[in-house]
């Protein structure tokens, strides 16, 4: 078992060096500028006064090494499968896409980035929306498991999928009908359509984009509004979501810089489906951001994003689905029994050795975390 670790929540000008940071700290780009697991030291707490962030969750303790005959699968005894078994309560119904869905979709996604100026663009979109539309209302899904949307390992066209999913789901939890549903599905998949314009050794660089090279990453949906401008069998709705996808609530967003007032609802949703995916995806320039430092980041988004929208999206995205093997704060593997919507990083679980129930929900289990 491993020892106790702690996370807290520490002010920025109470950090002292040594302490170990328990999060990623990115710019609005989501470039890791301190790295999740650095230790803290002066640099670091000066950048962090200066980008003005009030403070971070520091880690306390360090986990046992465990040797390889360690990590086998646990055997759960008859009493905890007993408890475990009392306390499950399924998850509310995911999208499922089938294998035959995914390869239709990977082909069209290629097929819509790589010609944009064909004359099966629209129709090409909207098949695939279909597909997914389908997909959604087979098992009137609820949520969205991100662990198991991947379609292709082209990050492009399964950051496009994934958004579009992801989006369609929260619009629905939102309160958006069918119509808008299906329509925002084609804003998400065409939202990066922008950036076949981008040149490829901007958009597949490796290493950190220089000044130069962001500002023109930074073009990419008015590059893909250009495209989709002309075209009429598209509404407008669709076409602001693509145009304004990177735009802020504060007003410092790219590529116009408006804010809350002249967003579109479209546009809200996509950008925090978009902010979520980037960040839980592996890229040749950073490695993936877990899904719940990525969850923690958007919920301190609030000047940057829709409060309403941030919480739909919460509410549908399921982190630690039901039997989920986890390893808690206390040291302690559990099993995951049952999901709050309402509370998506603190599930109730069920101790794999001792069988004891924890409501990580509950107040009086504030202090263990999922690590």
């Amino acid at each position: 078992m491993g020892t106790l670790i702690i996370r807290r929540f520490v002010r920025t000008r109470s950090l002292q060096r040594g302490m170990i940071i328990d999060q990623s700290i990115v710019d609005r780009a989501g470039r890791i500028l301190i790295a999740r697991g650095t230790a803290m030291d002066y640099f670091h707490k000066e950048a962090l006064l200066k980008m003005g962030i009030g403070g971070v969750y520091i880690r306390e303790g360090e986990e046992d090494e465990k040797k390889p005959d360690e990590e086998s699968k646990v055997v759960v005894s008859p009493a905890v499968q007993k408890v475990i078994e009392k306390n499950t309560v399924q998850d509310r119904a995911k999208v499922n896409l089938s294998e035959s869905v995914k390869a239709r979709v990977a082909e069209g996604i290629q097929y819509l980035y790589n010609d944009t100026e064909s004359a099966g663009f629209t129709s090409t979109t909207k098949n695939i929306t279909d597909d997914l539309m389908k997909a959604i209302s087979s098992n009137d899904a609820l949520a969205v498991d991100i662990s198991a949307l991947k379609i292709s390992d082209e990050y492009t066209f399964k950051h496009s999928v994934d958004v579009a999913t992801m989006a369609m789901i929260v619009a629905k939890k939102h309160g958006l009908g069918d119509a808008d549903v299906y329509e925002i599905g084609i804003s998400g998949l065409l939202h990066d359509v922008g950036k076949s314009k981008i040149p490829n050794e901007i958009l597949n660089k490796a290493a950190k984009l220089t000044d130069d090279e962001f500002a023109m990453m930074k073009q990419h949906s008015l590059f893909g509004y250009g495209i989709l401008k002309e075209k009429n069998d598209l509404s407008n709705q669709i076409k602001m979501g693509v145009l304004q996808h990177h735009e802020k609530m504060n007003a410092k967003g790219y590529p116009m810089g408006v804010g809350a007032d002249s967003i579109n609802i479209f546009a809200r949703i996509i950008s925090v489906a978009d902010i979520y995916d980037a960040l839980v995806t592996e890229r040749p320039y950073k490695k993936p951001f877990s899904p719940r430092d990525a969850v923690e980041m958007i919920m301190s988004m609030t000047e940057e994003l829709d409060i309403s929208i941030m919480r739909s999206f919460l509410e549908s995205v399921i982190l630690y689905p039901v039997g989920t093997d986890v390893e808690l704060s206390t040291g302690e593997s559990a099993r995951v029994v049952e999901n709050n919507p309402k509370y998506v990083l603190r599930p109730k679980v069920v101790g794999i050795k001792t069988g004891k129930t924890y409501d990580l929900s509950d107040i009086q289990n504030a202090s263990i975390v999922i690590i």
